[in-house]
C-alpha cells in the first residue's frame, strides 16, 4: 500500500493512553520529535550512539535556506522547506521558552554572490526556476550587494538576494532541544547505541542495545541520521538508503562588535555564516568517503581559498576551529519520512543538508503520526516507498 494511503496504527488519540515511543538517534531531528511527543504526554526514550547533538547536528552551519538552494526536480522538497521556514519563528520562540536557552535565530537573509560572468549565468539559470515557484529571490547589482556587505571583493558581478533564507546556531539548537525534551519528560540515553530494531510478526516492538538488552515500545522512530542504514533487524530493502556525505568545515574568529560579515554569504563551493559570538563558519566540502573523519590539507585549503576570494579581508582572521561532519544523504538527497511496511516503525532520516531547516516540520509531522496515527499528506513524497518502487522497476 502506498505510504500516502497507508494508515499508521497508534495507541494515541485524544482519549487513548499516550504511546511508549523509542527514538533511535539524538540529533536535532530525534530530539525535536522527542520534545513534541513528550509535550503531548507520550513516554519517550531516546537512544544515541554518542552524545546528544554530536553528529551532523553539531557539524552543520545552521542555514535555514531553501529559496536560494532550490533546483529543478526539488519542487516537493522546496514546498516542505518553505513550510518549515514558516514554522521557525514560533518554533524557536517556544523552544527558548521551554528550555531557557537561546538558539540565536538570525533573520538578515542570504546573498548568493556571482564572482564572474560564468557564475552569473549559472545563478540566473537557477533564478529562473526559483521565480517559477514564486520564491522571494531577486537579482541585485554588485553595488547593491556591496552596500549590504561592504567587505565583499570589489570584482563581483552581482548577487541573488534571498531575504527569507535565515540561520540559527545549530549547536545551541541541539542543546536547547535536549533541555526541552528532558524537561517535558523524555529520557535521553547517551552513549547507548541501538544494535537492532526488534520486529515480531511484521511489527516493530522495541530495540536491542549493543549489550543485547531489549527495550519494548509501541512505536520506534528511526532518526539515526547517517547511521540509520547500519541498524540491524530490518530486511535489507526496508533499511533506509542513507549514506554519510563527509563535510569538512572550519570557523574563523571575527570581532563580534565589528564583524566582517553580517549575513549568510554563498558563492561557488563555499558559504560563510556569521555567529553572534563573532565566529564565521566556513563550509563545506562534500565528499563520498564514508565515515572518514580526517581533516585534509586540500579540503581546508579549498574552503579558505574560496572564502578569501569572496571576502579578501578575512585573511587576517584567526582560525578558531576545524571539524568534519557526516550528512545523512539518501539516494535523492531528500528526507525519508513517515511509516513503512513494518507496523510500528516510523522513518525520520536522510535529511542531508536540510536537517536544521526541516527540524520544526519533521518534529510536528512525525509526532502527529505517532500520537494520532495520521500521516500528513505532504510527507507522501518522502516515504520509503519511492526507493522500493524504483527497485521493483529495475
Amino acid at each position: 500500500m502506498p505510504a500516502s494511503n497507508r494508515q499508521f496504527r497508534s495507541t494515541g488519540g485524544s482519549s487513548a493512553p499516550r504511546p511508549d515511543a523509542i527514538i533511535v538517534g539524538a540529533g536535532v531531528i530525534g530530539l525535536g520529535v522527542a520534545w513534541r511527543l513528550a509535550q503531548s504526554g507520550a513516554r519517550v526514550t531516546v537512544f544515541d550512539r554518542s552524545a546528544a547533538g554530536s553528529g551532523a547536528s553539531h557539524a552543520a552551519a545552521g542555514m535555514l535556506a531553501i529559496c536560494a538552494e532550490a533546483e529543478p526536480g526539488e519542487q516537493d522538497l522546496v514546498a516542505l522547506g518553505r513550510l518549515s521556514q514558516s514554522l521557525w519563528p514560533t518554533f524557536a520562540a517556544d523552544l527558548e521558552a521551554a528550555s531557557g536557552f537561546a538558539v540565536d535565530r538570525r533573520a538578515e537573509g542570504t546573498l548568493v554572490v556571482a564572482m564572474n560572468a560564468g557564475e552569473a549565468a549559472r545563478i540566473h539559470h537557477h533564478l529562473t526556476f526559483q521565480k517559477s515557484l514564486a520564491l522571494p529571490v531577486e537579482w541585485i547589482s554588485a553595488q547593491e550587494a556591496r552596500q549590504r556587505e561592504p567587505h565583499l571583493t570589489p570584482g563581483i558581478v552581482g548577487a541573488v538576494w534571498s531575504p527569507e533564507d535565515h540561520q540559527v546556531d545549530n549547536r545551541k539548537l541541539a542543546a536547547a532541544l535536549k533541555i526541552a525534551a528532558s524537561k517535558a519528560g523524555a529520557i535521553i540515553r547517551e552513549h547507548q547505541p541501538v544494535r537492532r530494531i526488534v520486529v515480531e510478526h511484521d511489527r516493530a516492538v522495541g530495540v536491542a542495545l549493543d549489550d543485547r538488552v531489549a527495550i519494548c515500545a509501541d512505536v520506534v522512530v528511526l532518526a539515526a541520521g547517517a547511521w540509520s542504514r547500519g541498524i540491524e533487524g530490518l530486511p535489507t530493502d526496508l533499511r533506509p538508503p542513507v549514506r554519510p556525505v563527509k563535510g569538512q568545515m572550519l570557523a574563523l574568529q571575527m570581532d563580534p562588535l565589528a564583524p566582517l560579515v553580517t549575513r549568510v554569504l554563498r558563492a561557488h563551493n563555499v558559504y560563510l555564516v556569521p555567529r553572534n559570538d563573532g565566529r564565521l563558519i566556513v563550509g563545506a566540502t562534500a565528499e563520498e568517503k564514508g565515515f572518514d573523519a580526517t581533516l585534509t590539507a586540500g579540503g581546508v585549503l579549498a574552503l579558505l581559498d574560496a572564502a578569501w576570494r569572496l571576502v579578501p579581508s578575512l585573511e587576517e582572521l584567526p582560525i578558531a576551529d576545524m571539524w568534519v561532519g557526516h550528512r545523512p544523504g539518501s539516494r535523492d538527497d531528500a528526507p525519508i519520512l513517515g511509516p513503512g511496511p513494518v507496523e510500528g516503525l516510523v522513518y525520520a532520516t536522510g535529511h542531508h543538508r536540510n536537517g536544521i531547516l526541516l527540524t520544526p516540520v519533521t518534529a510536528d509531522m512525525i509526532a502527529r503520526l505517532v500520537l494520532d496515527g495520521v500521516a500528513d499528506p505532504r510527507m507522501a513524497a518522502f516515504s520509503l516507498d519511492r526507493f522500493m518502487t524504483a527497485r521493483a522497476a529495475e
